[in-house]
């Protein structure tokens, strides 16, 4: 994960694909996408003010505030540590092993502690019900988070 987020790619992401899903039960990948794939994308025509070629932008804690960077995630051994970048330094870690399918708080003040992440519905809440398929014709993408 680290690699492909990170090390592979020049400048940074546009959006995150569903190639981060390569591999994954297929079961997930239907509960998460809705059965759609989509790459991902980076980004590859930036222009600059003064016409230098772009860089990656680098975050450390003293220089997030200033970036206008709203959320951090800090790739770890055991998990990723999710920072919500005005409000503290450190953040809860959700383990690798953590359900794709859990839902987490998004609001910012639920990821001040370093405890343990908001999960906001239980686990099997989380999951779709069984019903039959909708009449309609193609499902919206979910949106980007970013």
């Amino acid at each position: 994960m680290a690699r492909h987020l990170v090390d592979d790619v020049v400048i940074g992401w546009d959006e995150l694909g569903t190639d981060l899903l390569d591999n994954a039960p297929p079961e997930i990948t239907e509960a998460l996408t809705g059965g759609q794939q989509w790459p991902s994308r980076t980004m590859d025509h930036l222009i600059t003010t003064d016409g230098s070629p772009p860089v990656r932008m680098t975050v450390t804690e003293h220089s997030a505030a200033d970036q206008d960077i709203q959320w951090g995630y800090i790739l770890r051994p055991h998990g990723i540590e999710v920072l919500p970048v005005p409000h503290t330094g450190a953040g809860p870690v959700v383990g690798w092993d953590t359900d794709p399918r859990t839902v987490f708080s998004d609001d910012p003040g639920h990821w001040t502690s370093p405890a343990s992440a908001p999960v906001v519905v239980p686990l099997r809440a989380a999951r779709p019900p069984r019903t039959a398929p909708a009449t309609t014709a193609e499902k919206p993408r979910p949106s980007a988070r970013r």
